[in-house]
């Protein structure tokens, strides 16, 4: 069989969300580079005061935790058992969802509401995939 007509490689649950995770940390990642080349949120950012938030130490640590939260799903989805992958991405997958929601509450640009869309429904795609995910799946 010529290589282009084979079936694509299907991917197992786990290795399913991995790539979701993944595919995620780049959507959060490049919405916020862009956010730098937006004047507004930029002249904030100068000002130490984002969307009326002051961007304090505190403030800061808390939005580094919760950027880190996907990436520990990368490493935590390839490595721990089933059970506990599948409740990890269950519940980080829902913060994330939430969290996202949130900010949408908030006035937001054009290309802000583009990627968050992206990213709540990744983020809810994989709190189903997770929520759906059996141990007989990991054979």
């Amino acid at each position: 069989m010529h290589p282009d007509t084979r079936a694509p490689h299907k991917l197992s649950r786990r290795e399913l969300l991995f790539t979701l995770w993944v595919f995620v940390m780049f959507l959060y990642a490049y919405c916020d580079i862009l956010g730098l080349f937006d004047r507004t949120v930029l002249e904030q950012v100068l000002t130490g005061t984002v969307g009326g938030v002051e961007m304090t130490q505190g403030f800061l640590v808390a939005a580094g935790v919760l950027m880190m939260l996907p990436i520990f799903m990368v490493l935590l989805t390839r490595t721990m058992a089933h059970t506990c992958a599948r409740w990890f991405n269950i519940g980080v997958g829902t913060i994330k969802t939430l969290v996202m929601i949130a900010t949408l509450m908030t006035p937001s640009t054009a290309y802000y509401w583009m990627f968050g869309l992206i990213e709540i429904a990744t983020t809810a795609t994989i709190v189903w995939l997770a929520w759906t995910w059996t141990p007989e799946m990991e054979r």
